[in-house]
């Protein structure tokens, strides 16, 4: 498999009204790697995620994340923008929508056309398609977030507590997405303090403490 740098950060801080949140952060992600990052909330593990999805700019330090730059015009980050995705730790649904309307308009977004496949049914949640996400569990949303993310897999997935709010049956759909994801040579970076649930899947394994990034051996 080909190791393509998919992202690389070089002395990358950020700070927000004189508090610094990460500080002199270097990394390298290639294609195939899956990261694990752990470390005490507050951290700055959710920040270097948003970081990477293109979503805060660096203060300092210099970046490449799948071509785009400091530099980059604002069409080159959206090029590379629409090859992230990030599953935060609350889910992002519309309220008002149907579970399907979630999942459609994400591929409307993309400008996508819907897939051969039935994502919902692929997470479980194929009779429930016309349910308004409000009327649904924090598991049956987290499982919607997964289901739209199946009919484009990402170059890059960013995962934030991909396991929280999932139940036992549910927890097997992060290593589906993540195999996804690794067979078409893309890069999972993802934070959780459940070590045990993660670790299998791992290839690489990080801790943020006090806004420093420590690779740590797996």
């Amino acid at each position: 498999m080909e190791n393509t740098a998919l992202v690389r950060l070089t002395n990358v801080g950020y700070a927000t009204s004189g508090s610094v949140i990460l500080d002199d952060i270097d990394l390298t992600i290639s294609g195939g790697d899956v990261l694990g990052i752990s470390g005490p909330n507050g951290s700055g593990k959710t920040t270097l995620l948003r970081l990477l999805a293109t979503l805060h700019k660096p203060t300092r330090g210099d970046y490449f994340i799948l071509g785009a730059t400091p530099s980059s015009s604002p069409e080159a980050l959206l090029e590379a923008r629409l090859r992230i995705a990030l599953i935060g730790h609350y889910p992002s649904l519309w309220p008002e929508m149907t579970l399907l309307e979630n999942v459609e308009m994400i591929d409307r977004l993309r400008g996508t056309g819907p897939s051969s496949v039935d994502p919902l049914e692929t997470v479980g949640l194929k009779d429930l398609a016309g349910w308004k996400a409000s009327r649904t569990s924090l598991g049956m949303q987290r499982r919607v977030e997964f289901a739209r993310i199946l009919n484009h897999i990402p170059r890059l997935l960013l995962l934030d507590e991909p396991h929280a709010g999932l139940d036992e049956a549910g927890r097997p759909l992060v290593d589906h997405l993540i195999n996804k994801v690794i067979d078409q040579n893309g890069a999972v970076i993802m934070v959780s303090h459940h070590q045990y649930l993660v670790n299998p899947v791992l290839t690489r394994r990080g801790e943020v403490t006090s806004g420093t990034l420590q690779e740590i051996s797996t």
